[in-house]
């Protein structure tokens, strides 16, 4: 094979034939191409384009680079959520259990965060004892007994996409649809599943910073996984605002938990019933749409999703002991400060790439993959557009490690929020379905 010859029909705008990038791929994974090669070939890709039979075709060389979990016959369909990333998106995190006591199996396979979008693996990895990274053998077994797992790709599942994104994140060629529905599509497909719901963000938050180019990314998606086999929707949901009143991974864990108890914030609660309820008519579980929503609801509302969690917590070796401890403790960063609004009248503003931004200054995101976390900072209790506030009212609550982070966060933090007169008028969270 001459990649050489690829990288320049690429640049010049031709298509490839759907083997070539099969076999460029199985080249790459394997050190025959190098990184510099497939650099150019990426970049090439970013300002090009890929159409839809070579992004099939990309996607399918990824998924089949590594190991593809199989599962025994079982009347449980399988099933996943995936999400474009966002702030205080943690709605896998009691949806994993909720889908569980549904009647389906769900080996959701999750990443880290970088950046200022937080990663599902952090937040459990702020658990005391959680193992995210059992073999492939354990996945199964575990989703098989308990009905969900949330957990890693292993060293041997997609090992593609682990190369190339790390080399999309150094040439600055992340933001492309054609290589971010192979990357998405390449994880969820070496799961095996039958169905997939998706949370495609837009905002100022997101990867997709317009509705118009978060529709053209969810349209992609679910084109190639309907056509691959797995009936998928795509669910466009606002991402200019926070999702929940927590951001920060031990934060984000204590909101998923009073989800799961019924205590948590109405937007959270409304995401997770809404993928549920469509994962329920994808399935032929519920023939309509607010059916599935009462169905999932009074699951939800039953308590055993709450006993699912722990069971997936304890399947994957978390200390549940200190996790209750954990849990009743009012905070664990060593400093806790309320940050006030300076006058009276209706939230207007939420800017959640500030809120993304200071969570990850306080040490809670990552400026490199090779970066360290402090599961236990952020920012939460945190005020939404629309809600009435009086002056010196709490705004939000930033956790630190000390009185100077705390002040740098919370100076930082005051340009998150704006105050007017009226009320704003609110946007729906969910913007449409694919």
């Amino acid at each position: 094979m001459n990649f050489l010859s690829l990288i320049e029909a690429k640049r010049d705008g031709h298509s490839l034939d759907p083997l070539q990038l099969k076999e460029s791929i199985s080249a790459y994974t394997t050190g025959r191409v190098p990184d510099y090669q497939m650099a150019a070939f990426l970049m090439a890709v970013y300002f090009q384009g890929l159409n839809a039979a070579e992004t099939g075709a990309l996607m399918r060389a990824m998924r089949d680079s590594g190991d593809v979990l199989r599962f025994p016959a079982d009347p449980r369909p399988l099933v996943d959520k995936h999400s474009t990333g966002g702030i205080g998106d943690k709605v896998s995190l009691p949806l994993a259990p909720l889908l569980a006591c549904l009647g389906f199996r769900v080996p959701m396979i999750s990443g880290r965060g970088l950046g200022i979008t937080g990663g599902t693996l952090d937040k459990l990895d702020s658990i005391p004892g959680f193992q995210s990274l059992p073999s492939t053998q354990r996945i199964v077994e575990i989703v098989q007994t308990v009905g969900c797992v949330i957990c890693g790709q292993t060293a041997r599942m997609v090992p593609a996409d682990k190369a190339l994104y790390a080399l999309r994140d150094a040439t600055a060629t992340v933001p492309s649809i054609p290589l971010i529905v192979a990357s998405i599509l390449s994880k969820k497909l070496a799961e095996s599943l039958e169905a997939l719901v998706l949370t495609v963000k837009f905002g100022v938050a997101a990867f997709m910073p317009t509705l118009e180019r978060a529709h053209e990314l969810a349209q992609a998606l679910v084109a190639l996984a309907n056509e691959s086999g797995v009936k998928t929707r795509a669910l466009l949901t606002d991402m200019h605002i926070p999702l929940g009143r927590s951001a920060g991974n031990w934060l984000e864990v204590r909101e998923s938990v009073e989800c799961l108890e019924g205590r948590g914030p109405k937007d959270l609660r409304e995401l997770v019933l809404a993928c549920a309820a469509h994962l329920l008519v994808q399935t032929g579980k519920a023939k309509t749409l607010d059916a599935a929503l009462q169905q999932a609801a009074d699951c939800l509302a039953s308590g055993k999703p709450r006993q699912k969690w722990n069971e997936l917590l304890a399947a994957q070796g978390a200390d549940l002991p200190a996790f209750d401890r954990k849990l009743a403790r009012e905070h664990t960063a060593p400093v806790v400060v309320e940050l006030k609004a300076p006058a009276s009248g209706y939230v207007s503003r939420c800017d959640a790439r500030i809120i993304g931004e200071v969570v990850r200054d306080l040490g809670g995101g990552r400026f490199t993959k090779e970066s360290s976390i402090n599961y236990d900072v952020g920012v939460d209790e945190i005020a939404k557009p629309a809600e009435p506030i009086k002056a010196g009212g709490l705004l939000a609550r930033i956790h630190a490690v000390d009185v100077a982070q705390a002040e740098a966060a919370g100076a930082r933090l005051k340009t998150a929020f704006e105050i007017s007169v009226q009320p704003p008028v609110a946007n729906p969270l969910i913007a449409g379905t694919i």
